[in-house]
């Protein structure tokens, strides 16, 4: 989530919102980020995201610093718009999907920007309209088919997000929509939800400090502000964290190094690892370099791609399913 400098407007007009979603469209595209549910509100938005093999750091910058420079030549403003850095929290995925969906598709009827919920059924800044099929997909790109063959292009990370959603709600989209609609409906009543709008124990507790205070020391979970979820859950993304940050300050081998250590296991020459063979030995070798390079010595996924000659999805794509391999044995 991100707001406004002093809780000034970052969105005028329809316009403002509509070059937004067009951006924001475009950045999450090429990133291989979902998005689960966002909402625009005058003056802040939010939006859920599952990172893919880009940073949220990188895809937030190229969002909220594109639309900072076409809001100030628009209007005629200079300096800065966003109220210092955007605000994250890591949520558990199986315990706050579906919940923090209808949290954020609910923002603007909260904030009074639609009268009724009947209206937030067509109110188009949300993700909500989209989900029952009621306006388009906002997160969509707008890209041209250069296949010319006439076949059925392929379907949109932003077309398949909406898909896999609808999933938990039916088998069918009628009724999958049906049932999303009733769930959404139902946290009407729910209110601000405090428990949702940031991590640690107290909020987990529904706000509700007594709740937690109640248990002994011992029998309480661990907390983070940062994090939402279970006291399992804030111990593995911590420990998660403590690992990349030890990776990020541990004495590295150079890449070149690695590719030269590889290509002796495999037996192949050190340049065909940087060739973009496509021959099974030498796709294999270039993975083990990359899952090295990244996982064991702590360099960055872009460098390594860059000496690779790969794009930065591959670099991603060989270290998880190397991480995988290693989950199975």
């Amino acid at each position: 989530m991100a707001r406004g400098i002093e809780r000034r407007v970052i969105f005028k007009d329809d316009k403002d919102r509509q070059s937004f979603l067009d951006r924001m469209a475009e950045v999450l595209d090429e990133t291989q980020t979902q998005c689960y549910a966002f909402a625009l509100i005058p003056n802040h938005f939010h939006a859920l995201l599952r990172t893919g093999p880009t940073p949220l750091s990188k895809v937030m910058r190229r969002l909220m610093t594109g639309h900072a420079v076409y809001f100030n030549h628009r209007h005629k403003r200079c300096g800065h718009l966003f109220q210092n850095r955007y605000k994250s929290i890591v949520c558990e995925e199986d315990e706050y999907l579906l919940e923090l969906v209808r949290y954020i598709h609910l923002n603007p009827l909260r904030a009074g920007l639609v009268e009724d919920f009947k209206e937030l059924d067509k109110y188009p800044w949300t993700g909500h309209s989209c989900m029952l099929g009621r306006s388009k997909n906002r997160l969509i790109p707008e890209k041209i088919d250069e296949s010319g063959n006439g076949d059925e292009p392929e379907k949109t990370l932003a077309e398949k997000t909406v898909e896999d959603l609808l999933l938990h709600f039916g088998n069918t989209l009628k009724a999958a929509r049906r049932e999303y609609r009733e769930f959404v409906k139902k946290g009407v009543a729910q209110g601000a939800r405090p428990d949702l709008q940031g991590g640690g124990l107290v909020r987990s507790a529904g706000g509700d400090a007594s709740i937690l205070y109640a248990k002994h020391k011992e029998d309480r979970e661990l907390a983070d502000a940062r994090i939402l979820g279970s006291g399992g859950f804030v111990l593995a993304t911590l420990q998660q964290s403590d690992s990349h940050l030890l990776k990020k300050y541990l004495p590295k081998r150079r890449i070149e190094e690695l590719i030269e250590f590889v290509a002796e296991k495999f037996q192949i020459e050190p340049e065909l690892i940087c060739s973009g063979s496509r021959k099974k030995d030498v796709s294999e070798a270039r993975a083990m370099v990359a899952y090295m390079a990244v996982e064991e010595t702590g360099h960055r996924m872009s460098d390594v791609a860059r000496i690779l000659g790969v794009k930065r999805v591959s670099v991603y794509n060989a270290v998880e399913k190397r991480k995988r391999l290693l989950e199975v044995r």
